[in-house]
């Protein structure tokens, strides 16, 4: 019973996601990301079709984009910068430089006082003036991006201090699947 309702919902999803054509220049770029806030999940697309579905967890604040609220911003966005190749699993990156110090995961539901930011960072620009874009809003000037965690036990739920959270071999596979100006639409 488990199975068919967790099929069903993933059919709703998928009914439910917006189609898309994704582009840069005259080259079409047939891959994307859908954030679902509701569903705390991520879903990266192919032709606007659903490949993967990853769990998430998005700021514990709400939903905003209003600069230092710690909210989760919404709309259109795009990976501006990618940071993190080769870097270790779990490794800790301070102001997106790597430490080469690992992070100690933690499986529980625990809300430690640290926000590691770990494994891979994606950095987020987002793409919508007033909105998630320009001055008091940028996403980017947010310091907004799609990384690892070393409090997985709270993946799933609202937990994180604004950006969206991923399990760390989520976010390397994530990361390897997209490049810089990949679209990145942020829903609830």
């Amino acid at each position: 019973m488990e199975k068919i309702s967790y099929k069903l919902t993933f059919l709703l999803v998928l009914i439910s996601l917006p189609n898309i054509t994704f582009s840069m220049g005259n080259d079409k770029f047939d891959i994307g990301i859908t954030v679902d806030i509701s569903e705390q999940r991520l879903y990266l697309l192919k032709n606007s079709l659903v490949i993967e579905s990853f769990p998430i967890s998005s700021s514990k604040y709400g939903e905003g984009s209003i600069e230092n609220s710690f909210k989760t911003p919404l709309g259109d966005h795009k990976i501006k910068e990618k940071i993190g190749d080769n870097a270790n699993l779990n490794t800790i990156f301070v102001s997106r430089i790597n430490t080469h110090r690992q992070a100690e995961i933690i499986d529980e539901q625990i809300d430690s006082d640290d926000d590691h930011v770990t494994s891979r960072i994606l950095w987020l620009d987002g793409q919508e003036e007033g909105i998630n874009s320009g001055e008091g809003v940028d996403s980017f000037q947010r310091y907004i991006y799609i990384h690892g965690t070393h409090e997985e036990g709270l993946i799933g739920q609202k937990a994180s201090h604004g950006c969206i959270r991923m399990f760390n071999d989520d976010v390397i596979y994530l990361y390897d699947m997209v490049k810089e100006g990949t679209k990145v639409y942020i829903r609830t």
